[in-house]
């Protein structure tokens, strides 16, 4: 639907020709568009789509003269490269987006900003560096205040969701008794308009339980994670309750652990290095039409950036390299 959305309805838009507060504005609303398709794509395991998708989104972001949104393509490039065991490019595309954004963004931009290094940090990990930006990301969070201007692609980050990626930090780190205290405030997440998010929490909490000692909770988790992820359709999911298993594969004769691994049918594929098509792709200009304009020049006109849909052939710019894997999210 999104692709669609893009191809039909967007892409002619950005062909014509606009004043340069309308451009901004068309970019801008592009830009989100684009990234939430890379998100959709990414979660369901499109992942050399979603970098396509991520890298127009970036231009057009910058189309659109919108540091703080070019920012968050960036946190969710960053995101991708960490859950894909790219943690080195994951640090760097998330320092990135806070270097931009100095004296810019919102205070829970911000936060949300450092939380994703955090993430990063943690799969590489850097124990200290984590602790730091968490630590930034939460003091950034408790500054910020119901009336800041923040973007509305920021409205599903809260606590809540500092939590839940806290917990997963400190899973990486090997520590689970702050797993156990983070993923107990990340619960309290609403569980039906944030199904994905729920499942991937109950997962976090199984593995938590499970290096603690408590194979029972573990499996209860791991369980009502199975239930989740078969209601809707989320690689990253699936991602989750597979490694889950692995952990389990210890307690193979258990009657619980049996009975789980029935449950679940995990599966999962590679995938290519986000920061490396990033650094090729952001600095490559619009192309601009016969009017010769661009934002702040009167008029534009645009290539149409869907060119390249899911399923067609990569652009020239766009390199495959053998792929890790990990973990992450967005809206999650």
């Amino acid at each position: 639907m999104v692709p669609e959305c893009l191809r039909v309805d967007a892409a002619p838009l950005l062909l014509g020709a606009y004043t340069d507060e309308v451009g901004r504005a068309l970019f801008g609303a592009a830009a989100e568009l684009t990234r939430l398709a890379g998100w959709m794509a990414f979660d369901t395991g499109q992942q050399e789509a979603a970098q396509r998708y991520y890298i127009q989104a970036l231009r057009l972001a910058r189309g659109a003269a919108d540091v703080p949104l070019g920012g968050y393509v960036l946190a969710s490039m960053s995101l991708q490269a960490t859950y894909r065991g790219f943690a080195d490019e994951g640090v760097d595309l998330a320092q990135a987006a806070l270097e931009r954004n100095r004296g810019l963004a919102t205070a829970r931009t911000m936060s949300f900003f450092r939380l994703v290094e955090a993430r990063a940090q943690a799969k590489a990990g850097d124990g200290p560096a984590c602790g730091a930006a968490l630590r930034a990301s939460e003091g950034w969070l408790e500054r910020s205040r119901d009336g800041d201007p923040d973007p509305s692609w920021l409205d599903f980050y809260s606590y809540e969701r500092f939590a839940a990626d806290a917990a997963e930090c400190y899973r990486d780190l090997k520590l689970p008794r702050q797993v156990r205290r983070f993923t107990e405030r990340a619960l309290a997440y609403p569980t039906e308009e944030f199904v994905r998010s729920h499942g991937l929490r109950l997962v976090v909490s199984a593995v938590a339980e499970l290096e603690s000692g408590n194979l029972d909770a573990a499996c209860a988790a791991g369980t009502r994670a199975v239930e989740v992820a078969g209601r809707i359709s989320s690689a990253r999911t699936t991602e989750y309750v597979r490694d889950l298993l692995h952990r389990l594969e210890p307690y193979g004769d258990e009657p619980r652990v049996v009975e789980l691994r029935e449950r679940a049918r995990p599966a999962g594929r590679p995938g290519v290095s986000p920061g490396q098509a990033a650094r090729q792709a952001t600095d490559r200009p619009l192309r601009r039409g016969p009017r010769g304009g661009g934002i702040g020049h009167g008029t534009v006109t645009c290539a149409s950036p869907f060119a390249h849909p899911v399923g067609t052939q990569a652009p020239l710019w766009f390199r495959p390299v053998v792929s890790g894997t990990g973990h992450d999210d967005e809206r999650r």
